[in-house]
């Protein structure tokens, strides 16, 4: 029974007000995560109008990415104390505000600060939606599906967003790339109002341990900071190395902070869940590994086949396709098969699928020739993001999603950072001084690499999975929160 006091048929969805929901949660994980490529396309048009460098044109992308990772967590606990409608329009409205002033900006300054409170509005808003799913969806079949459908939803944001954004760009100009995510937030704003229940009176005796927050979000955004702009900057860069260690100094600080605190951020009893931590490390991985493969595709598909914009956009529609599929089934073939098994084909397939991949990519390769690496790479990728976060929700009591939906984001979230600035410099080797022809040649053969090194990533996290992966089962009544069982 969740907070709304509605419950799931064991057998589907069923068109009531938990339909309505999931449709309208769905709908908003596919407006953040249009966000992650619907503004790339844009970037020369962006730069030639604003006047960004070469240099300082990657910060149109970071100010969002940094800002999210940072405070996922922060949003996760606002959930769980403050009300998930509460905060899901809350977030709804800054996205929304945020792109408004991004479309409206004038000068770099501007735009930045717009997309670092965008970033703050989708931290809001991807584990709030993930916590009132789990919150209102049975677990095991009925909320398997669910999350299936949002993480589909989730999957085709992501081309949608390259996609329109070209097409955005091309007619109206970079700045419809923002004015767009006004006119789709505004109405999700406004229909979260009338389908999500009123949020009930906050539970007595709980805080909000807002010194924690404020410690774990910052370290949390400087590291990210730190990984993210690193590659750019240089690693030894003062910037750089100021970052770092003031996020691992906050970090260090924000556990001081939780063993004084007598109702921390991050409860204790979560560190131990075998289910969320499983999930935690898978989602680290995880985006570590497929979440860093649509960025090397892009470099090669633009730098090394010379396709433009829309060219590049068409090219991710097969994979991102059956990423949809994938994300899509994945509930039933976990209540089915079972989280262990489900994971384990689902990595050994996208293993596979990275290294076809690799041998497909060359100076001379052809899109044909991608394919099967594509499809591969697409169907492990759908499987394993959905049954990644149905581990991590399993066995955790409705006052907690949303620091664990918090909780395993950041972990996906962190993962996105350190797999990409690793791949990066594994893919650059060697590039320096290069240019032209001899130029595009290397930088086939490290992205050539740097595939290989995903598939080697997910083989481990396939050790991981194999290794202690529990199977999601029914609530247990009574005072035991979880039910620990193998599959």
């Amino acid at each position: 029974m969740g907070p709304a006091g509605t419950s799931s048929a064991p057998g589907g969805l069923g068109r009531n007000r938990e339909t309505a929901t999931l449709v309208l949660l769905s709908f908003a994980m596919l407006i953040v995560s249009l966000d992650q490529y619907i503004v790339v396309v844009a970037l020369p048009d962006i730069a030639a109008d604003l006047g960004y460098s070469a240099q300082t044109l990657q910060s149109v992308i970071s100010a969002y990415a940094v800002t999210s990772a940072g405070f996922l967590l922060f949003g996760g606990r606002a959930a769980d104390l403050l009300g998930r409608r509460r905060v899901l329009a809350t977030g709804l409205a800054l996205y929304a505000g945020a792109a408004l002033a991004g479309g409206l900006a004038t000068g770099p300054g501007a735009l930045l600060a717009a997309r670092a409170v965008q970033g703050l509005g989708g931290a809001l808003v991807f584990p709030t939606t993930l916590a009132i799913i789990n919150t209102t969806f049975v677990e095991g079949r009925a909320r398997n599906r669910a999350l299936g459908i949002w993480g589909g939803a989730g999957a085709a944001g992501l081309v949608i967003g390259v996609l329109l954004g070209g097409l955005l760009t091309q007619v109206f100009g970079w700045e419809a790339v923002f004015f767009v995510n006004v006119v789709l937030a505004g109405p999700a704003l406004v229909l979260a109002f009338v389908v999500i229940p009123r949020d009930g009176e906050r539970e007595k005796g709980r805080t909000f341990d807002l010194p924690g927050a404020i410690g774990i979000s910052l370290g949390v955004t400087l590291i990210v900071f730190a990984l993210v702009q690193g590659p750019v900057s240089g690693w030894l860069a003062p910037g750089i190395l100021v970052s770092a260690v003031a996020g691992v100094l906050l970090i260090g600080a924000f556990v001081v902070i939780e063993r004084r605190s007598s109702d921390p951020l991050m409860p204790p009893r979560l560190l131990s869940h075998p289910h969320l931590i499983t999930g935690v490390v898978i989602a680290f991985m995880f985006m570590a590994t497929f979440g860093s493969v649509l960025y090397f595709l892009s470099l090669y598909f633009q730098e090394v086949l010379g396709y433009d914009a829309l060219q590049t956009g068409v090219g991710f529609l097969i994979p991102t396709a059956v990423v949809v599929a994938g994300s899509t089934v994945a509930g039933r073939l976990v209540t089915r098969f079972g989280l262990r098994r489900t994971l384990a084909v689902a990595l050994a397939v996208g293993a596979l699928g990275a290294v076809a991949l690799g041998l497909a990519i060359s100076p001379n390769g052809t899109y044909a020739g991608l394919v099967p690496g594509l499809v591969a790479v697409g169907m492990g990728d759908g499987v394993v993001f959905t049954a990644m976060f149905i581990a991590a929700a399993t066995g955790i009591p409705d006052r907690d999603q949303g620091i664990a939906s918090g909780i395993a984001s950041t972990g996906a979230g962190a993962g996105g950072a350190v797999g990409l600035a690793v791949l990066v410099l594994v893919s650059t080797v060697g590039l320096d001084g290069l240019s032209g022809e001899r130029l595009r040649i290397a930088g086939a053969h490290g992205i050539r690499t740097a595939l290989f090194v995903v598939a080697g990533g997910i083989a481990a996290t396939f050790l991981v999975a194999m290794r202690r992966c529990p199977t999601p089962s029914e609530p247990v009544p009574g005072p035991v929160p979880y039910q620990t069982r193998r599959c």
